[in-house]
């Protein structure tokens, strides 16, 4: 009797590599870096300097003292600014990625879907209509042949 061999590690390995998913996996963490430079130029360049008109563009140095003194290293210091400057940059991160590209995309790809339910409706409606004439053809045949037989 022939046994079934397990794949081997690399035989595995190489199926793994070989799938769509991955490839496309590691397309998207390419695209995402090079997005990930543009989103931050826009972050820097127009983002922080219109904040940076309201109030600083450096949060970092806003925080709170829970102790007596708070001078140098001595003392319990909350850095609030420091976690107001990420949050802030992961929301205007956030809104000029999806502004920029994902609702660009969605409605993309909704025309798309709608063109391409569009041309099949139109496909059915044609096969219905060409059917509905059949029907009327064979329905003509049955009469005429009806009709000539009470004739003789």
């Amino acid at each position: 009797m022939s046994e079934k061999k397990d794949p081997s590690i690399w035989q595995g390995f190489k199926a793994f590599l070989t799938r769509g998913n991955v490839v496309d996996l590691a397309v998207a963490v390419v695209i995402g870096a090079a997005f990930t430079n543009i989103v931050n130029s826009v972050v820097k360049g127009i983002i922080n300097p219109l904040v940076g008109a309201i109030g600083t563009q450096n949060l970092d140095h806003y925080s709170s003292c829970l102790s007596a003194s708070c001078s140098g290293t001595n003392g319990i210091q909350l850095m609030w600014g420091s976690v107001l400057g990420a949050a802030l940059s992961f929301v205007i991160t956030a809104a000029v990625v999806y502004f920029l590209m994902v609702l660009p995309m969605a409605k993309y790809l909704s025309r798309v879907e709608a063109r391409r339910k569009a041309k099949e409706g139109t496909r059915e409606v044609i096969e219905v209509s060409e059917l509905e004439v059949l029907k009327e053809i064979r329905d003509a045949l049955v009469a005429q042949r009806g009709s000539g037989r009470d004739q003789r």
